[in-house]
C-alpha cells in the first residue's frame, strides 16, 4: 500500500505543473484578447473626439461668418444634441459588461450633485467658447483650445494625484508659450473687422474655455473614483446623458433670459446660405458635439482625463488646415510657431504615456513571473510526504 500511495503522489505532482501551465496559457490569452479589445475601443473613442471636434468647429465658424450672432443659440447646439444618444445607449447597454467595480453605488443625492455641478460647469464652458470663436479666425482658436492640456494636467495634479515628471512639466510649458505666442497675433477675421477689445475678449475668453475644459475632464475623472465608484458602459453614458441635460438647461435659460430668443427669427431669414442651411449647421453641429462627447468621456474611462485631452489637441493641426482651405484663414509664421510648439507639447505627454504603460507592463510582468512559482513546491510537498510516512 505504501508503494501505491508514494506512487501516486508522484503522479499527481507531476501532472499539477502541467495543469499549472495549461491555465496560465489560458489566462494568458485571454489577457491578451481583452488588451486588443480595449485598445480598439481606445482607436474608436479617439477618432470620435478628433472627427467631432474638428466638424464641429468648423460647422461652428459656419454658422458665424454666414450670419449667425447668437452666442447662446451657439452654445445650445453644442449641448441640446444628447438625445441622440439614447438609441445607441439602449441598444448597446446589454453588450457591455462590468470593467471595474470599486465598493458600493453611489447614492442618488451624490448622484444628482455630481450631474448638477458637471453640468453647470459645462454650459458655462461652451458659452466662454461660443465668444471665442465669434471674434477670432479659426485657425487662431483651435490653436489656443491646445493650453487645456496644461490646464488639464494642473488640476489633475491636485485633485487626481497626476504625476508631473519633467517630460509632463516640458509638454505644459511648450503648450503655455504656443497659447502665449498668440496673444501678440493681430490678424483679423477675414468676414469681418474686429476691433482689438472684440479680439482680446474672445482671446480671454477662450483660454478659460480651455481652463474651465480641463477641469471638467479632471472632475469628471475624480468622480468616477471617489463617487461614482463604478467604471462601467452605463456610468459613461449616463455621465453624458444627465450631465448633457442639465448643461442644455442652462444654455436655454441664457437664451431666453438674453433676450436672443427674440432675434433667431429674422437670423434665419437673413442667412446668407438659405433657411435650410442654417436648420441644417445646427442640427449637424448639434451632432458633431455629441460625436465628441462619447469619445472624450470614453477616453477617461478607458485610460484618464489627461489622455482624453490630449487626444483633443491631437486633432489640433486638423482645424487650422481645414481653416486655411475653407475659410482661407492666414498661416502667418507667428501661427505656424504656435502649431509645432503644440505639437511637440503633445508628444512630449505621449511619450510620457508610453513609457508609464511601458513600467505598468514590465511591473506586471515581474508579478505574474513570481506569482507562476506554485507555492505547493514546498509546503503541500511536505505535506504529501507527511501523510505517504503516516500511511
Amino acid at each position: 500500500m505504501n508503494g501505491d500511495q508514494e506512487l501516486q503522489v508522484i503522479v499527481q505532482q507531476g501532472k499539477e505543473p502541467n495543469k499549472t501551465a495549461q491555465e496560465e496559457r489560458n489566462q494568458t490569452g485571454v489577457t491578451h484578447s481583452k488588451t486588443y479589445k480595449r485598445w480598439l475601443r481606445v482607436a474608436v473613442y479617439t477618432f470620435f473626439v478628433i472627427s467631432g471636434q474638428s466638424v464641429a468647429t468648423i460647422l461652428g465658424r459656419i454658422y458665424y461668418d454666414n450670419g449667425g450672432n447668437s452666442k447662446w443659440l451657439a452654445t445650445v447646439v453644442q449641448l441640446v444634441g444628447f438625445p441622440v444618444l439614447l438609441p445607441y445607449y439602449l441598444l448597446s447597454i446589454k453588450t457591455h459588461t462590468t470593467t471595474n467595480i470599486d465598493g458600493k453605488a453611489a447614492s442618488l443625492r451624490n448622484r444628482v450633485l455630481v450631474y448638477v455641478v458637471l453640468g453647470v460647469l459645462v454650459g458655462a464652458d461652451c458659452y466662454l467658447y461660443s465668444i471665442g470663436l465669434l471674434h477670432l479666425p479659426v485657425s487662431t482658436y483651435s490653436l489656443i483650445c491646445a493650453s487645456q492640456l496644461a490646464f488639464n494636467a494642473f488640476f489633475s495634479y491636485f485633485l487626481n494625484s497626476q504625476k508631473l515628471t519633467p517630460i509632463i512639466l516640458n509638454s505644459l510649458l511648450l503648450l503655455t508659450i504656443s497659447s502665449t505666442l498668440l496673444a501678440f497675433n493681430n490678424e483679423d477675421s477675414n468676414s469681418q473687422k474686429v476691433t482689438k477689445a472684440q479680439y482680446v475678449t474672445s482671446f480671454l475668453c477662450t483660454i478659460g474655455a480651455s481652463a474651465g475644459f480641463g477641469l471638467v475632464l479632471s472632475l469628471q475623472q475624480l468622480a468616477f473614483r471617489r463617487v461614482l465608484k463604478r467604471q462601467t458602459f452605463t456610468e459613461v453614458m449616463d455621465m453624458i446623458i444627465y450631465m448633457s441635460l442639465v448643461a442644455s438647461c442652462v444654455s436655454l435659460v441664457g437664451l431666453f433670459a438674453s433676450s436672443e430668443w427674440k432675434t433667431l427669427s429674422s437670423e434665419m431669414d437673413n442667412y446668407k446660405l438659405g433657411k435650410v442651411s442654417y436648420v441644417m449647421n445646427l442640427v449637424w453641429t448639434a451632432i458633431t458635439w455629441q460625436v465628441f462627447n462619447i469619445g472624450g468621456t470614453g477616453l477617461i474611462f478607458e485610460l484618464s482625463s489627461l489622455f482624453s485631452n490630449a487626444i483633443s489637441v491631437l486633432g489640433l493641426p486638423v482645424v487650422p488646415i481645414m481653416a486655411v482651405i475653407i475659410f482661407r484663414d492666414k498661416m502667418n509664421g507667428l501661427k505656424v510657431i504656435s502649431m509645432v510648439l503644440a505639437i511637440w507639447g503633445f508628444m512630449s505627454y505621449v511619450y510620457q504615456h508610453y513609457l508609464d504603460d511601458k513600467k505598468m507592463k514590465r511591473s506586471v510582468g515581474i508579478l505574474k513571473a513570481e506569482s507562476s512559482v506554485p507555492p505547493e513546491a514546498e509546503g503541500p510537498t511536505n505535506g504529501q510526504k507527511t501523510e505517504t510516512s503516516a500511511s
